[in-house]
């Protein structure tokens, strides 16, 4: 079996601070048929001279004016050559077999359109905390529970195929909060995911104190374009029934609630 060509995707807009270890992660990869392709989205710090200064042909730099994450994740989507694809935010980084476990996972299991892998937070004290990680035994249909609540950290411990990145389409560009949660939705009408079957994090996500993230989630409002998106999806409303999927929604909606709520409580703004 040939492996995979990896496309690891890096949407950057002033990572300067951060970028470098994300770049170091994926050239240490134990998988060494890697792209990397960094997709610099209108920075106005020194992102692209930290980029720069590695020196490896795998990695191309892309400039661009700022058009938002998902309009970047697109562009680096369009000139990806490889097999699958993974989206890496610019302040995480990955462990040093990640890939080859992702790849490993998805080649084993023919019939699923992404593998997923455990991660960690790691929090501004150093402080390291993996999620919790419970794998199925074999390729499942997330699709069900991923309504209800996205179920990844972001893109990084995700590993996608390339085709099944094309039947879902690309990111939704109007969408700034959740716009991961929708495309992973599209996804999983295609097919199964499989799951990497050991526990130790293959992906490492930065806390930060302040952060879009903090700000958005306790925002109700935050929720309405992804919410709009996902069931305003005829595919879904077909694959459910009109029944069905309102009832998936309310759930859904007080998954969102959960969410605000926890977040205003963690801001000390509750």
């Amino acid at each position: 079996m040939s492996a995979l060509r990896i496309t690891v995707i890096t949407p950057a807009c002033n990572a300067a601070a951060t970028i470098a270890d994300t770049i170091a992660s994926v050239l240490a990869q134990s998988h060494h048929d890697v792209q990397l392709i960094i997709i610099d989205d209108g920075s106005t710090d020194d992102t692209a001279a930290v980029a720069a200064r590695f020196v490896d042909p795998r990695i191309a730099v892309i400039r661009q004016p700022n058009a938002g994450v998902a309009a970047a994740r697109n562009r680096g989507m369009a000139e990806a050559d490889g097999d699958a694809q993974l989206f890496l935010d610019a302040d995480d980084w990955l462990a040093p077999d990640a890939l080859a476990r992702l790849s490993a996972t998805l080649q084993t299991a023919p019939e699923a359109v992404a593998a997923v892998g455990p991660y960690a937070r790691v929090y501004p004290d150093g402080a390291v905390r993996p999620a919790a990680y419970r794998p199925p035994a074999a390729p499942c249909d997330l699709l069900p529970r991923l309504i209800v609540q996205n179920r990844f950290a972001n893109g990084g411990h995700v590993l996608v195929r390339r085709g099944a990145a094309l039947d879902a389409g690309n990111f939704r560009a109007g969408i700034v909060y959740g716009e991961d949660w929708e495309f992973f939705i599209r996804l999983a009408l295609h097919g199964r995911f499989a799951f990497v079957p050991a526990r130790q994090p293959l992906l490492f996500v930065r806390v930060r104190a302040e952060g879009a993230y903090r700000r958005r989630a306790a925002d109700p409002v935050a929720f309405h374009p992804a919410m709009a998106a996902i069931f305003g999806n005829p595919d879904l409303l077909r694959r459910f029934g009109p029944a069905r999927l309102a009832a998936l929604r309310r759930r859904a909606e007080a998954e969102n609630a959960w969410i605000v709520g926890r977040e205003l409580v963690r801001q000390g703004r509750a």
